[in-house]
């Protein structure tokens, strides 16, 4: 048996699993038989002869080389790829209860919750992939759950649907895909007016504030999280172990909005009442995996002054930061801060530091380096401004990121 057919057929089944095709199905795809397949995948016939191997990654959704070539291979596998996006975008223009099957299975409540909390803590944990394997089909059961389950799980339902259209816009903003993340946190806000319930509310509020905020409109998303804050301040007095967590998260949003927007003052204002928020939180409260607290609003706080270009008054605040603290927040929260004390550094012109923070950035979350614009871009900009050594490690890292010299 040839270790490269043993090689091509387990990337063959890898890709099959990922995708969710059954063996019969994906065999109709290729027009070849079941035995055939099983005969690939486990490396006991060959896949070379080029108009087959072109079929079946077709098929797959990957280019030949993301079979047939090692580095090519691993590079594919560790990022959300064009056809996850794809199916992504599929689901959010998909209304199943327009026309239901009557195969269609509605699944209950405390199964969609798990499926949702599952997806959650994927995200916290930087694992994208995970997310946008499964993100869809989450979609679509929360959809069918809405129109069909009683009133009594209508609004888990409705809070599942919001979720899942809050990690759709999510991970599209953070792949750069911005005009379809507009659409997922505008679904999630009308899901959540719909519900009527401050939970959803404000965690639809600080979507759609993202995607206003990448998209340009600052001003507008601002306005929007101020609004939802003033909102909720009743709710709050009256729940602040259930709300105060995500009230303060809409004034991290707004600090960021603002720091893009250039208003140092309205940034530091926001920063200043995420503060006052968080000194007010107990251990007992709910954060609702939102990691709200004072590390995150430090955290921010360096993020904005980043924003703002003041990549010297970014690292000085940073040197304040209980990194213990950090070290206990999530890898998608720690992550991201070293990826913008990477573009602190790089604005100081300290290459080495920004070199290293961005290797740290990768050990806590490879998806966050390896698969990003954001993370791609600083790369590229290292690549140009390091030698030596250091200049090994970001070219290594440019590499295992595809990122081309």
């Amino acid at each position: 048996m040839d270790e490269q057919a043993r090689a091509v057929g387990r990337r063959v089944r890898y890709w099959r699993l990922r995708r969710g095709f059954d063996r019969k199905h994906f065999a109709d795809l290729v027009g070849r038989s079941v035995s055939w397949l099983d005969k690939i995948e486990s490396g006991e016939r060959s896949l070379l002869r080029l108009p087959l191997l072109e079929r079946v990654a077709e098929a797959l959704g990957v280019d030949p080389p993301a079979l047939l070539d090692e580095p090519a291979a691993q590079r594919a596998t560790q990022c959300v790829d064009a056809a996850e996006v794809r199916a992504i975008r599929a689901a959010l223009g998909t209304y199943p209860t327009l026309r239901i099957s009557p195969d269609a299975t509605v699944p209950g409540i405390a199964e969609l919750s798990r499926r949702a909390m599952h997806l959650e803590h994927a995200w916290a944990a930087s694992r994208f992939t995970v997310v946008a394997q499964h993100l869809p089909g989450l979609v679509t059961s929360a959809q069918l759950a809405v129109s069909e389950l009683p009133a009594e799980h209508q609004l888990e339902a409705q809070r599942v649907l919001v979720t899942g259209y809050r990690l759709a816009s999510s991970m599209l903003l953070k792949f750069g895909t911005n005009h379809i993340a507009w659409l997922a946190a505008d679904r999630a806000m009308q899901t959540a007016l719909t519900a009527d319930d401050t939970w959803a509310l404000a965690r639809a509020t600080r979507s759609v504030a993202r995607a206003m905020t990448d998209s340009g409109q600052r001003p507008q998303a601002i306005e929007t999280l101020l609004g939802m804050a003033d909102r909720m301040r009743p709710d709050v007095a009256r729940q602040s172990s259930h709300l105060l967590a995500l009230h303060g998260m809409l004034f991290l949003a707004a600090s960021i909005a603002a720091a893009q927007e250039g208003d140092q003052a309205l940034a530091l204002s926001m920063h200043e009442e995420a503060t006052a928020a968080a000194r007010r939180l107990e251990p007992g409260h709910d954060r609702h995996h939102t990691f709200f607290g004072q590390a995150n609003v430090d955290i921010h706080r360096v993020a904005s002054l980043v924003r703002l270009h003041e990549g010297g008054r970014a690292l000085e605040y940073a040197r304040r930061v209980d990194q213990t603290e950090v070290a206990a927040l999530s890898a998608e929260r720690r992550s991201n801060y070293l990826l913008d004390l990477t573009e602190a550094n790089t604005i100081t012109g300290d290459f080495k530091t920004a070199v290293r923070t961005l290797s740290e950035a990768e050990r806590v979350a490879p998806e966050e380096v390896r698969c990003r614009p954001l993370a791609h871009g600083l790369l590229r900009r290292l690549r140009n401004n390091t030698r030596g050594g250091d200049a090994r490690v970001v070219r290594t890292m440019a590499e295992r990121a595809g990122v081309e010299a």
